[in-house]
C-alpha cells in the first residue's frame, strides 16, 4: 500500500533555460531549484517616465524583455507591434511587466524614450522603455538574457547588439521562453506560456 495518494509532481509545461544555447529543461519546481542556476543579473535603469526600474522591483512578477532602439526602421516596428499584442492580453494584471531595453542609450535618453512611447501609444505603467549605461545594458543582454544565443559570450560592448528575440522571465528571475518578436505565431505562444506560468 506504500505510495497511495503520494504522486510525483508533474514537470512544468514551460521549459527552464540554463545556458546560452537554450537547451530546454522540463522540470518540477523542486528539481529546477537544484538544477537551474542561471538567473537574470541585477540591474538599474531609468524608464521613459524617469522612474528607476531594478531587478528587485520585478521580483515575484513575470516579464517579457526585448532590445530595441528608437531609430530602428526594420525589425523594431514589428517587435513593438507584437509586444503590444502580448501586453494587451495582460493589461490589467499587476503580476506581469514588459521591458524594452534601448541598445543605443547614447541616443535614447529618457526624453527620447518618452516621445517614442507617445508616438507608439505605449501608456501602460507595466511597460518600461529603459536606458542607461551602454556597457551595463549590453552585458546584461548577452550574459543574463542570452540575447544573441550562443554568441552572447563572444562579443563585448563594442559590438552592436541587435536581436529580434523576446525573452520570458519567471517570478524567480529564470528564463522560461525565447520567441521571435517579429512573428505573430511566436507572440501567441508567448501569451499562452505566460498564462501557464501565472497559473502554476
Amino acid at each position: 500500500m506504500l505510495g497511495i495518494g503520494c504522486s510525483e509532481p508533474a514537470p512544468s509545461k514551460i521549459p527552464f533555460y540554463n545556458e546560452a544555447d537554450f537547451t530546454p529543461y522540463f522540470l518540477t519546481e523542486i528539481a529546477a531549484e537544484k538544477q537551474i542556476t542561471h538567473r537574470i543579473g541585477s540591474f538599474e535603469f531609468y524608464n521613459q517616465d524617469s522612474v528607476l526600474v531594478t531587478g528587485d522591483s520585478l521580483e515575484g512578477k513575470i516579464y517579457v524583455a526585448n532590445f530595441i532602439f528608437t531609430t530602428c526602421n526594420n525589425i523594431c516596428p514589428d517587435m513593438m507591434s507584437q509586444m503590444k499584442r502580448i501586453e494587451k492580453a495582460f493589461l490589467e494584471d499587476p503580476q506581469v511587466a514588459f521591458l524594452s531595453f534601448s541598445v543605443t542609450p547614447w541616443i535614447d535618453d529618457v526624453k527620447t524614450l518618452k516621445k517614442y512611447s507617445e508616438v507608439n501609444q505605449i501608456s501602460s505603467a507595466h511597460w518600461s522603455l529603459l536606458t542607461g549605461d551602454k556597457e551595463a545594458i549590453y552585458t546584461l543582454a548577452r550574459q543574463s538574457f542570452f540575447a544573441e544565443e550562443s554568441l552572447g559570450f563572444t562579443k563585448d560592448s563594442n559590438d552592436f547588439l541587435h536581436t529580434e528575440h523576446f525573452i520570458l522571465v519567471d517570478q524567480k528571475g529564470r528564463i522560461r521562453g525565447i520567441y521571435n518578436g517579429t512573428l505573430p505565431l511566436d507572440a501567441d505562444q508567448c501569451i499562452e506560456d505566460m498564462k501557464i506560468l501565472l497559473s502554476e
